[in-house]
């Protein structure tokens, strides 16, 4: 048998769909969860793509994960939002909780939007391209509450999860930028990946559960537990403890102090800041700074090794591009655990496979 298969992502699309509103979500909550996942896997970023539905149904049937919600809005200044994500589909909660910090932006001119107890949000990339769409510069600073995953630099186990941080800009005459990045030297699912693929990862990325380097990603996955490191060493470190703290605290949800209990539910809290850039009165300066600046930044010479210089989104845009063309790879493994988490629901694998026509 093949280590991957490939399908078509509308034929993908479909199957995630089928299995979510098998899960008791109504029409609306499973397309907008399909569409996310597997937007992420044309991204690039099979991590946060198709492979997190069996841990999400695992998460739907212990209680942690709650279909049919909606973010709650518990405060509303104005320029500032705090809502509780109730445990909902974190693709729904935070695309209807980014369309209420768009709405205030456009009133105002800038929303400080704090969300909190939303199931796991996924790529956040997803949440600044929602904002980018209506014209406005984004920034996120997000925190996990799981099993803890991420070193602190210095330490030998996990005390963060990912942390990751996104920040967006708009472009007038090109394509924007979107950096969007976990703090820890690699995102959990992709260690999640490898391990599924049976593949090692490269040194210097994770530790075991003695505190030593490993290359293998188990330790990520299964008992005993190792840990992933931050990347940029201190760096990293310190930008994943600022964002526990201001997605974690500020936002009024909970940080990653909590003994794990071995549950599959992931919650996130999520601090955004939303910036229009055309009430800072500055939309024409900014835009032409942005081309100038990035016009003489690709003059720089390109090394051997490198086809060409790339800004954030760049290698995001170049793989949707291509897997629209050639198919979504999904490994063997996790076309399983997709088909098992799809029977775990009420939905047999045949129908599964037929929908997706693999």
């Amino acid at each position: 048998m093949a280590d991957e298969i490939t399908l078509a992502a509308p034929r993908l699309t479909q199957a995630i769909e089928a299995i979510v509103k098998k899960g008791g979500s109504n029409t609306r909550e499973a397309s907008l969860v399909a569409a996310n996942l597997v937007e992420a896997n044309l991204k690039g970023h099979d991590s946060h793509g198709v492979g997190m539905i069996p841990r999400y149904i695992d998460s739907l049937l212990e209680g942690g994960l709650i279909a049919n919600q909606a973010p709650k809005i518990v405060l509303d200044t104005g320029t500032m939002l705090r809502m509780d994500g109730q445990q909902g589909y974190g693709q729904v909660i935070g695309h209807d909780a980014m369309n209420h910090a768009i709405e205030r932006t456009k009133q105002h001119g800038l929303c400080i939007s704090g969300l909190y107890n939303a199931h796991h949000i996924g790529r956040i990339g997803a949440w600044a391209e929602q904002a980018l769409s209506a014209g406005f510069v984004s920034i996120h600073f997000v925190n996990v509450i799981s099993r803890p995953i991420v070193a602190p630099w210095g330490g030998g186990d996990g005390r963060f999860g990912t942390n990751p941080v996104c920040i967006a800009i708009p472009r007038a005459k090109g394509d924007p930028i979107i950096l969007d990045f976990a703090t820890s030297r690699i995102a959990q699912g992709k260690t999640r990946v490898a391990h599924n693929q049976g593949k090692a990862l490269p040194e210097g990325i994770i530790i075991d559960d003695k505190g030593e380097p490993t290359t293998d990603p188990r330790y990520t996955v299964i008992p005993p537990f190792g840990a992933i490191l931050p990347f940029g060493e201190h760096k990293g470190y310190g930008l994943a403890l600022i964002a526990e703290l201001l997605g974690g605290a500020l936002t009024g949800g909970e940080t990653g102090r909590i003994p794990y209990e071995g549950k599959k539910r992931v919650f996130n809290g999520m601090l955004s800041i939303l910036i229009d850039p055309e009430r800072m009165g500055t939309t024409q300066h900014f835009q032409n700074e942005i081309e100038a600046f990035l016009k003489w930044l690709n003059q720089s010479p390109v090394p051997a090794d490198f086809d060409k210089l790339r800004i954030a989104g760049d290698p995001e845009r170049e793989s949707k591009k291509r897997r629209l063309a050639e198919g979504v790879p999904v490994d063997i493994t996790s076309w399983k655990e997709i088909l098992a988490a799809g029977e775990k629901v009420g939905l047999a694998a045949k129908e599964t496979v037929a929908i997706a026509g693999a």
